[in-house]
């Protein structure tokens, strides 16, 4: 393995673990009790106590969060520029959801405020944007998920020939599209054979 795709690799595993951690974060600090209003009621009742999440107050951060994490996944399975733009739209998504985190902060949601969740709910999205921002500007040399098994193309006289099929193409199966590996099959060729 070169030096070039080690650190790749490394580049790429710290970047979904970013995304992953950040947004595994938000999505737990939005679930926790972000403040509680307590309500008094005449003797001999108890007093009433109304407990707010962060995803009762902003019912989008919870859903924001889970897409982050998706999306920190799917940053393995995809490359070049489909994964940069990736990057970029999870960088936007770690933003907003560092939003709502600072908007729990600073609000007055009524009742005892609990400030440590929001804080983290924050953390989490900067976190997770970070992550994103770092794959849009340097994922796109990354290496893909399963490039390594992936067979080379073979071209010119060197590669063979394989037998022609009953539509009289004479080209080798080697390199060709899935469907037309299947399309072999069908045909009771052998796909894999040069």
């Amino acid at each position: 393995m070169s030096e070039r795709s080690a650190v790749g690799r490394r580049e790429l595993t710290y970047a979904v673990l970013l995304c992953l951690v950040g947004a595994g974060l938000a999505l737990w600090a939005a679930t926790r009790s972000w403040s509680v209003e307590v309500t008094v009621r005449p003797a001999p009742l108890p007093p009433v106590r109304d407990t707010r999440s962060g995803a009762g107050l902003l019912p989008w951060l919870p859903a924001l969060a889970v897409v982050a994490l998706a999306g920190g996944g799917a940053v393995l399975a995809t490359r070049g520029r489909v994964r940069r733009v990736l990057g970029g739209l999870l960088g936007v998504l770690g933003l907003s959801v560092a939003a709502g985190g600072g908007y729990g902060l600073v609000a007055d949601v009524g009742g005892s405020v609990s400030r440590q969740w929001p804080a983290l709910c924050l953390l989490g999205g900067l976190v997770a944007a970070a992550g994103g921002c770092w794959t849009a500007l340097r994922g796109g040399g990354w290496p893909a998920m399963g490039a390594r098994y992936e067979r080379p193309a073979r071209s010119g006289p060197e590669s063979g020939s394989a037998p022609a099929g009953p539509e009289g193409s004479s080209a080798p199966l080697a390199g060709r599209r899935t469907t037309e590996a299947w399309d072999a099959l069908d045909r009771g060729e052998d796909p894999t054979a040069d």
